[in-house]
């Protein structure tokens, strides 16, 4: 029987032990999801391209006791992306628990104004970063022996909406890539995931579609 002066945190699940990498984690959902991930145990690694708000956050969860870590990272470019896979392998000893592809980008226009460099870049950023980021995370997943993955798609990804076409389309394409993913690493023990919000109001200005 339960004290009365047990929490509904003290009856939550533990995390405690596991590592986790999440994209794009000093803003938005990225924000909350590490919070998160670190206030259930775990020890943390986040990535941003600000490194002034990338270490104020780093800061602020340290002062709360979270076990978390940052890496000034540029998602769309390979380069940058294999040196952050390098340190979280030195950081978790070549072991990690959960990838959260959450870091994403969107361009409101109507179809027949989007240019070339727009297609370019949200495609790049939504869909050919994170899969190339699984790609170099999946030594490390599968040397967990516990490996999960989730994606941060959209409601966009399903159902029609005026001014995102382009970002449509990368969210609908990582909802087939999860499926894809979780067929062929299930064998390695990786599970992956994916969760589709629509609008979400966060710090980022206004409500936007992740």
């Amino acid at each position: 029987m339960e004290s009365a002066g047990t929490s509904f945190n003290d009856r939550r699940w533990s995390l405690k032990g596991k590592t986790a990498l999440v994209t794009g984690g000093t803003r938005g959902i990225g924000y909350a999801i590490v919070a998160e991930l670190a206030g259930l145990g775990a020890s943390v690694h986040t990535c941003s391209r600000n490194e002034k708000e990338l270490n104020e956050r780093v800061e602020e969860w340290r002062g709360k006791g979270f076990q978390v870590r940052g890496s000034v990272c540029d998602l769309t470019c390979n380069t940058q992306k294999e040196e952050l896979i390098k340190t979280v392998s030195s950081v978790f000893d070549g072991k990690l628990n959960i990838l959260v592809n959450n870091a994403a980008t969107v361009v409101l226009k109507g179809v027949l104004d989007h240019r070339p460099e727009d297609c370019s870049y949200v495609l790049k950023a939504n869909l050919e970063s994170p899969y190339h980021l699984c790609q170099l995370a999946h030594p490390l997943l599968k040397a967990s022996g516990d490996g999960n993955i989730v994606f941060l798609s959209s409601i966009a990804g399903v159902v029609a909406l005026p001014a995102l076409s382009i970002y449509s389309a990368s969210k609908g394409a990582i909802n087939q890539l999860t499926k894809n993913l979780a067929c062929e690493w299930a064998k390695d023990n990786i599970r992956i995931n994916t969760v589709a919000p629509g609008p979400v109001k966060t710090t980022i200005t206004k409500p936007v579609l992740v």
